[in-house]
Protein backbone atom coordinates (compact mmCIF):
# COMPACT_ATOMS: atom_id res chain seq x y z
CA UNK A 1 0.00 0.00 0.00
CA UNK A 2 1.42 3.29 -1.29
CA UNK A 3 0.90 6.16 1.59
CA UNK A 4 0.79 10.11 1.25
CA UNK A 5 2.17 10.76 4.95
CA UNK A 6 4.15 7.70 5.90
CA UNK A 7 6.19 4.94 4.47
CA UNK A 8 6.08 0.83 5.47
CA UNK A 9 9.26 -1.40 5.36
CA UNK A 10 10.38 -4.36 6.59
CA UNK A 11 13.51 -6.32 7.13
CA UNK A 12 13.26 -9.27 8.51
CA UNK A 13 10.80 -9.59 10.94
CA UNK A 14 11.30 -6.06 12.04
CA UNK A 15 8.66 -3.23 10.68
CA UNK A 16 9.49 0.68 10.60
CA UNK A 17 7.29 3.16 10.16
CA UNK A 18 8.70 6.29 9.15
CA UNK A 19 6.78 9.28 9.03
CA UNK A 20 7.39 12.10 5.84
CA UNK A 21 5.73 14.78 6.39
CA UNK A 22 8.29 17.39 4.71
CA UNK A 23 7.53 19.61 7.53
CA UNK A 24 7.96 16.91 9.80
CA UNK A 25 4.17 17.41 11.17
CA UNK A 26 0.77 15.08 11.77
CA UNK A 27 -1.92 15.90 9.04
CA UNK A 28 -5.16 14.96 8.61
CA UNK A 29 -3.01 11.87 6.40
CA UNK A 30 -1.51 10.70 8.90
CA UNK A 31 -4.01 9.89 11.30
CA UNK A 32 -5.85 8.24 8.49
CA UNK A 33 -3.15 6.02 7.63
CA UNK A 34 -1.49 5.04 11.14
CA UNK A 35 -4.23 2.55 11.29
CA UNK A 36 -3.94 1.42 7.30
CA UNK A 37 -0.14 0.50 8.23
CA UNK A 38 -0.73 -0.96 10.94
CA UNK A 39 -3.21 -3.85 9.74
CA UNK A 40 -0.68 -4.19 7.24
CA UNK A 41 2.59 -5.16 9.70
CA UNK A 42 1.64 -8.88 9.00
CA UNK A 43 3.89 -11.36 10.58
CA UNK A 44 6.09 -8.30 11.76
CA UNK A 45 7.59 -8.96 15.52
CA UNK A 46 8.54 -5.59 16.51
CA UNK A 47 7.83 -2.18 14.93
CA UNK A 48 10.35 0.63 14.74
CA UNK A 49 8.95 4.55 15.04
CA UNK A 50 10.81 7.45 13.31
CA UNK A 51 10.37 10.71 11.37
CA UNK A 52 12.38 11.31 7.70
CA UNK A 53 13.75 14.50 9.35
CA UNK A 54 12.51 15.35 12.92
CA UNK A 55 10.51 12.84 14.65
CA UNK A 56 7.27 15.19 14.35
CA UNK A 57 6.74 18.81 15.15
CA UNK A 58 3.36 18.04 16.13
CA UNK A 59 0.32 18.58 14.41
CA UNK A 60 0.39 20.31 11.17
CA UNK A 61 -1.99 23.36 11.93
CA UNK A 62 -2.54 24.32 8.68
CA UNK A 63 -4.09 21.35 7.48
CA UNK A 64 -5.60 20.81 10.62
CA UNK A 65 -7.36 23.43 11.42
CA UNK A 66 -10.09 23.81 9.03
CA UNK A 67 -11.06 20.17 9.84
CA UNK A 68 -11.25 21.19 14.09
CA UNK A 69 -12.99 24.47 13.70
CA UNK A 70 -15.91 23.81 12.71
CA UNK A 71 -16.71 20.72 15.85
CA UNK A 72 -15.58 24.09 18.20
CA UNK A 73 -17.97 24.55 20.48
CA UNK A 74 -19.89 21.24 20.33
CA UNK A 75 -18.36 18.45 22.51
CA UNK A 76 -19.68 15.76 20.09
CA UNK A 77 -18.59 17.16 16.92
CA UNK A 78 -15.38 17.79 18.42
CA UNK A 79 -15.00 14.23 20.11
CA UNK A 80 -15.67 12.67 16.92
CA UNK A 81 -12.59 14.69 14.96
CA UNK A 82 -10.45 13.16 17.92
CA UNK A 83 -11.36 9.85 17.69
CA UNK A 84 -9.16 9.64 14.54
CA UNK A 85 -6.49 10.81 16.14
CA UNK A 86 -7.16 8.52 18.86
CA UNK A 87 -7.29 5.96 16.69
CA UNK A 88 -3.96 5.78 15.21
CA UNK A 89 -1.95 6.73 18.42
CA UNK A 90 -3.99 3.61 20.94
CA UNK A 91 -3.91 1.09 18.12
CA UNK A 92 -0.34 1.66 17.96
CA UNK A 93 -0.14 1.13 21.70
CA UNK A 94 -2.30 -1.97 21.54
CA UNK A 95 -0.27 -3.74 19.33
CA UNK A 96 1.04 -7.25 20.63
CA UNK A 97 4.48 -6.65 19.55
CA UNK A 98 6.94 -4.45 20.82
CA UNK A 99 6.89 -0.54 19.62
CA UNK A 100 10.49 0.97 19.76
CA UNK A 101 10.36 5.43 19.27
CA UNK A 102 13.70 6.27 17.88
CA UNK A 103 13.51 10.19 18.27
CA UNK A 104 16.26 12.47 16.77
CA UNK A 105 15.27 16.33 15.84
CA UNK A 106 11.96 17.78 17.48
CA UNK A 107 9.49 15.47 19.26
CA UNK A 108 6.41 17.79 20.09
CA UNK A 109 3.05 17.74 20.82
CA UNK A 110 1.06 14.85 19.45
CA UNK A 111 4.94 13.67 18.42
CA UNK A 112 5.25 13.01 22.09
CA UNK A 113 1.81 11.91 22.56
CA UNK A 114 2.75 9.33 20.16
CA UNK A 115 6.15 8.27 21.49
CA UNK A 116 4.84 7.96 25.30
CA UNK A 117 2.51 5.05 23.13
CA UNK A 118 5.15 3.49 22.22
CA UNK A 119 7.13 1.35 24.52
CA UNK A 120 10.74 1.86 24.15
CA UNK A 121 11.78 5.51 23.26
CA UNK A 122 15.47 6.37 22.30
CA UNK A 123 16.92 8.94 21.19
CA UNK A 124 19.90 11.56 19.42
CA UNK A 125 21.98 14.20 21.06
CA UNK A 126 19.60 16.42 19.21
CA UNK A 127 16.26 15.20 20.37
CA UNK A 128 13.95 17.95 22.29
CA UNK A 129 11.10 17.33 23.65
CA UNK A 130 7.75 19.65 24.10
CA UNK A 131 3.91 19.71 25.66
CA UNK A 132 2.85 23.14 24.69
CA UNK A 133 -0.68 22.69 24.07
CA UNK A 134 -1.07 24.75 27.01
CA UNK A 135 0.92 28.22 25.30
CA UNK A 136 -1.63 27.11 22.34
CA UNK A 137 -4.97 27.23 24.48
CA UNK A 138 -4.93 24.08 24.16
CA UNK A 139 -5.08 20.87 27.12
CA UNK A 140 -3.36 18.24 25.53
CA UNK A 141 -5.64 15.35 24.34
CA UNK A 142 -4.83 12.30 22.35
CA UNK A 143 -2.79 10.53 25.92
CA UNK A 144 0.12 12.47 26.64
CA UNK A 145 -1.44 13.88 30.41
CA UNK A 146 -2.36 10.24 30.62
CA UNK A 147 0.83 8.52 30.05
CA UNK A 148 3.34 10.70 30.94
CA UNK A 149 3.01 10.71 34.50
CA UNK A 150 3.47 6.92 34.34
CA UNK A 151 6.57 7.27 32.10
CA UNK A 152 7.81 10.26 34.14
CA UNK A 153 6.49 11.15 37.61
CA UNK A 154 3.40 13.49 37.88
CA UNK A 155 5.80 16.40 39.40
CA UNK A 156 7.56 16.25 35.46
CA UNK A 157 4.70 15.42 33.74
CA UNK A 158 3.14 18.61 35.09
CA UNK A 159 6.69 20.85 34.43
CA UNK A 160 6.41 19.66 30.83
CA UNK A 161 2.58 20.12 30.05
CA UNK A 162 2.08 23.06 32.64
CA UNK A 163 4.86 25.40 31.32
CA UNK A 164 5.12 24.07 27.52
CA UNK A 165 9.05 24.45 27.86
CA UNK A 166 11.33 21.91 25.97
CA UNK A 167 13.94 19.62 27.26
CA UNK A 168 16.71 18.10 25.95
CA UNK A 169 17.69 14.75 25.81
CA UNK A 170 20.03 14.40 28.16
CA UNK A 171 16.96 15.88 30.20
CA UNK A 172 15.06 13.52 29.08
CA UNK A 173 17.28 10.29 29.63
CA UNK A 174 17.21 11.57 33.50
CA UNK A 175 13.72 11.48 33.95
CA UNK A 176 13.12 8.23 32.31
CA UNK A 177 11.69 9.83 29.33
CA UNK A 178 13.40 8.07 26.66
CA UNK A 179 16.19 5.22 28.35
CA UNK A 180 19.37 5.48 25.83
CA UNK A 181 20.85 8.67 23.99
CA UNK A 182 23.15 8.06 21.20
CA UNK A 183 25.52 10.41 19.69
CA UNK A 184 23.51 11.02 16.17
CA UNK A 185 20.97 9.72 14.10
CA UNK A 186 22.68 7.10 12.55
CA UNK A 187 23.82 5.59 15.81
CA UNK A 188 20.38 6.07 17.26
CA UNK A 189 18.54 4.34 13.72
CA UNK A 190 21.38 1.61 13.52
CA UNK A 191 20.98 0.83 17.63
CA UNK A 192 16.87 1.25 16.81
CA UNK A 193 17.12 -1.64 14.03
CA UNK A 194 19.62 -4.00 16.57
CA UNK A 195 17.54 -3.57 19.34
CA UNK A 196 14.16 -4.37 17.36
CA UNK A 197 15.63 -7.54 15.63
CA UNK A 198 16.80 -8.63 19.47
CA UNK A 199 13.00 -8.30 20.16
CA UNK A 200 11.63 -10.12 17.34
CA UNK A 201 14.09 -13.23 18.18
CA UNK A 202 12.23 -13.49 21.23
CA UNK A 203 9.13 -15.79 21.99
CA UNK A 204 6.25 -13.66 20.74
CA UNK A 205 3.73 -14.74 22.97
CA UNK A 206 5.83 -13.92 25.87
CA UNK A 207 6.58 -10.56 24.63
CA UNK A 208 3.20 -9.79 23.72
CA UNK A 209 2.23 -11.31 28.21
CA UNK A 210 4.87 -8.82 29.35
CA UNK A 211 3.51 -5.61 27.37
CA UNK A 212 -0.20 -6.86 28.26
CA UNK A 213 1.01 -6.96 31.80
CA UNK A 214 3.15 -4.00 31.81
CA UNK A 215 -0.18 -2.01 30.10
CA UNK A 216 -2.59 -3.05 32.30
CA UNK A 217 -1.94 -1.58 34.96
CA UNK A 218 -4.08 -4.17 38.16
CA UNK A 219 -3.20 -3.88 41.41
CA UNK A 220 -0.64 -5.74 42.56
CA UNK A 221 -2.30 -9.46 43.30
CA UNK A 222 -4.62 -9.27 40.10
CA UNK A 223 -1.23 -8.44 38.06
CA UNK A 224 0.01 -11.69 39.34
CA UNK A 225 -2.72 -13.92 39.00
CA UNK A 226 -2.91 -11.81 35.68
CA UNK A 227 0.83 -12.90 34.28
CA UNK A 228 0.53 -16.63 36.29
CA UNK A 229 -2.79 -17.13 33.60
CA UNK A 230 -0.98 -16.08 30.71
CA UNK A 231 1.73 -18.28 31.48
CA UNK A 232 -0.43 -21.04 31.81
CA UNK A 233 -2.13 -20.69 28.76
CA UNK A 234 1.01 -19.63 26.54
CA UNK A 235 3.86 -20.77 27.86
CA UNK A 236 5.29 -24.34 26.32
CA UNK A 237 7.61 -27.16 27.42
CA UNK A 238 9.87 -26.39 23.99
CA UNK A 239 10.33 -22.76 24.91
CA UNK A 240 11.67 -23.95 28.44
CA UNK A 241 13.98 -26.37 26.83
CA UNK A 242 15.48 -23.64 23.99
CA UNK A 243 16.01 -20.94 27.10
CA UNK A 244 18.04 -23.65 28.97
CA UNK A 245 20.73 -24.14 25.94
CA UNK A 246 20.70 -20.95 24.93
CA UNK A 247 23.89 -18.60 25.28
CA UNK A 248 22.08 -15.50 26.28
CA UNK A 249 20.53 -17.20 29.17
CA UNK A 250 23.48 -18.18 30.36
CA UNK A 251 24.86 -15.90 33.53
CA UNK A 252 27.50 -13.18 33.07
CA UNK A 253 31.27 -13.87 34.09
CA UNK A 254 32.62 -12.53 37.23
CA UNK A 255 34.29 -8.74 36.71
CA UNK A 256 36.18 -9.56 39.93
Amino acid sequence: MTFESLRLSRSGQVATLTFTHPKGAFGPATWREVPQALSELGEAHALIVRGERAFSVGLDLGATAPVIAPALGDPAKFAAVVAGMHAAIEGLAALPIPVIAAIDGWCIGAGLELAAACDLRLCSTEARFSLPEVKLGITADLGGLQRLPELIGKGRAAHLALTGDPIDAATAERWGLVTEVHPDAGALYARADALAAGLAALPPKAVEGTKRILADGLPHAQSLAAAVEWNARHMTVEALKLSAVSPQRSAPESKS
